[in-house]
């Protein structure tokens, strides 16, 4: 899950692009913390970017200020939450090509083919790739498909075509924002709609002629002052020129119009629209539903001694009201939130999201003591979040803890651009709901079913049957998926760990809490396993991952540990200067 941006002006002579995308950010930066950046363009095609790791307010800097170097009438953002890959600088989205005709790409999803594109471009387009991000590959490829043209200049027709040829090589999700220096802003989604992109427009400040924008939820939009808004549909994509209105193209045939159900349930901001369907209706109507499986799955003397419905802020605030209306219950808020804390799925460790959980939530005494109470949550990931709240519960006095979820068990990876935790870390696999109530310390765990959580939110959609990506429920993903695939991904993911764990091995050590691993870490470095864990370095060194090579390194894939995690780190994009070189 990324947020992703683009925005043009009608007026080739405004330097304004920068400061809305940069006001944008932050009505997003929900949808990733790990990084952003922009991309403008001005006169002559010029091409100024900013962009690093942190979030908004750390990478332009409190006030702003490095917006102010960002010249152009036209550009677009990014949000990284992070996927498939590391967290080096280098990327830090969007990604820049100077070939051909100056490319740059915000990119939101994931490319399950990822393998079969690097060997592609090395081999046959003889294109370096230079990060771990599946999103450099896809710039690369459309660049690609785009240079095949062989035209000093192109036009709507060559985009939309090589778009075209993009499309028949990348699997998986995708909903993308492009700049063209000096011609325009691309936008376009996957066949399936499972990412949401959505365009607006507006009357220019003259008055003369339009400004357009794209975002990933239409709230960007709206709170800028943006009309007319909606969605790019499934296979579809659209070219806005300068001084231009929008031109849209089928490149591909629609598959299913599914778009990814969790961002309804948790991603989306409340006060947003995807694909028609309002995420505050839905998690309405997502409560009610859940309020009857409640009732279905407690004994009558059960529902009867519970006392209040809390939600565990925020996301969960619409449902747990809805729950507790349709319960004939009290609702209140039990927990305070501290807004300044990273999501804690997103943290780095699990010692650090348990520790972020007590930071996050505060609980009120005089809210939970001497009362039975039940919680009401989003989701239920791993259960670190949901044991650490039980605990807090009972600690502020709680007599029993009941605990609900909006969302179905989650037993399978997600695929498609939201790294939740590989499946031998859910909560949910292998475990059932009276084992996942032991584990996390409640009397009970009820979950919604996934015919109900389908049904909530189909029953507001203005499309009839509609279809959802719901495979992290059940396995069962929209596009087609190699077996291979998911043997994969975990050694992407271990490779992807092995910087966050020596970090904070390191600062286990430095603050005399490590254990002996910890200690072995931080002295010896960490590999991965073929299962894709992330264990302390053998001897023999790290394990190599076939693939594509880059001029003849087959036989030179070994490399210290350590090195690696200095260097992943502070690995820069050599094209454009970003935070990183300051």
């Amino acid at each position: 899950m990324c947020g992703i941006l683009a925005l043009i002006h009608a007026n080739a002579s405004e330097t304004s692009a920068a400061s809305e995308l940069h006001e944008a950010l932050y009505k997003l930066q929900h949808r990733g913390q790990d990084a952003c950046g922009i991309a403008t363009c001005a006169v002559r095609g010029k091409i100024y970017q900013c962009k690093g790791n942190g979030m908004a307010s750390k990478v332009f800097g409190e006030d702003g200020a490095r917006v102010g170097d960002l010249a152009g009438y036209m550009g677009i953002g990014h949000l990284r939450y992070p996927t498939a890959g590391t967290s080096a600088n280098a990327e830090a989205q969007p990604f820049y090509v100077n070939s051909p005709y100056g490319i740059c790409l915000a990119h939101n999803g994931n490319l399950i083919n990822a393998h079969e594109l690097k060997r592609f471009l090395d081999y046959d387009a003889h294109r370096h790739i230079n990060t771990d991000s599946d999103s450099e590959l896809m710039l690369n490829v459309f660049a690609n498909e785009l240079n095949e043209t062989g035209k000093a200049r192109v036009n709507e027709k060559d985009i939309f075509a090589a778009l075209a040829r993009m499309y028949n090589r990348c699997v998986g999700a995708w909903a993308c924002t492009a700049m063209l220096a000096g011609y325009g802003l691309i936008g376009f989604r996957d066949s399936y709609a499972i990412r949401p992109l959505v365009i607006g427009s507006r009357n220019s400040d003259n008055g003369i002629g339009k400004d357009y924008m794209m975002a990933s939820e239409s709230v960007a939009l709206v709170q800028l002052g943006y009309s007319d808004i909606r969605d790019i549909l499934p296979g579809q994509a659209v070219i806005i020129k300068k001084g231009s209105p929008p031109i849209y193209d089928q490149v591909q045939p629609q598959k299913r119009y599914a778009p990814d159900i969790f961002e309804l349930v948790y991603f989306a901001r409340p006060d947003t629209t995807i694909d028609g369907i309002s995420v505050h209706q839905s998690r309405q109507a997502m409560g009610y539903k859940l309020a009857e499986t409640i009732r279905r799955k407690l004994k009558p003397k059960e529902l009867s001694e519970i006392d209040v419905v809390f939600p565990i802020p925020e996301t969960s605030n619409t449902s747990a009201a809805c729950v507790a209306e349709r319960l004939n219950k009290p609702y209140s808020q039990g927990f305070v939130k501290n807004r300044y804390i990273f999501r804690t799925f997103i943290m780095k460790s699990q010692k650090a999201r348990e520790q972020g959980v007590r930071r996050k939530l505060n609980p009120m005494p005089l809210e939970f003591k001497g009362k039975n109470v039940l919680l009401v949550d989003d989701s239920i990931v791993r259960g670190t979040t949901s044991r650490e709240i039980v605990n807090m519960a009972r600690e502020a006095g709680a007599l029993k803890v009941y605990f609900a979820s909006c969302a179905p068990r989650i037993t399978h990876a997600h695929i498609y651009g939201i790294d939740l935790a590989s499946p031998s870390e859910l909560i949910a696999h292998h475990r059932d709901e009276d084992m996942i109530a032991k584990h996390i310390g409640a009397v009970k765990v009820i979950f919604q079913t996934l015919d109900d959580l389908k049904t909530a939110c189909a029953e507001l959609s203005p499309r009839a049957n509609q279809e959802f990506e719901v495979g992290v429920f059940c396995g069962s993903y929209v596009t087609p998926v190699d077996p291979g695939y998911f043997e994969h991904l975990e050694r992407v993911r271990g490779k992807s760990r092995k910087m966050k764990i020596m970090e904070s091995a390191r600062e286990a050590v430095a603050n005399g809490s490590a254990g002996h691993e910890e200690i072995a870490m931080a002295s010896n470095g960490v590999e991965v396993t073929s299962e894709g864990k992330v264990v302390p370095a053998s001897v023999e060194g790290l394990i190599s991952e076939d693939g594509a090579h880059v001029n003849g390194d087959r036989n030179e894939r070994k490399r210290d540990s350590h090195e690696d995690m200095i260097t992943s780190r502070e690995r820069m994009d050599i094209s454009l200067h970003n935070f990183g070189d300051y």
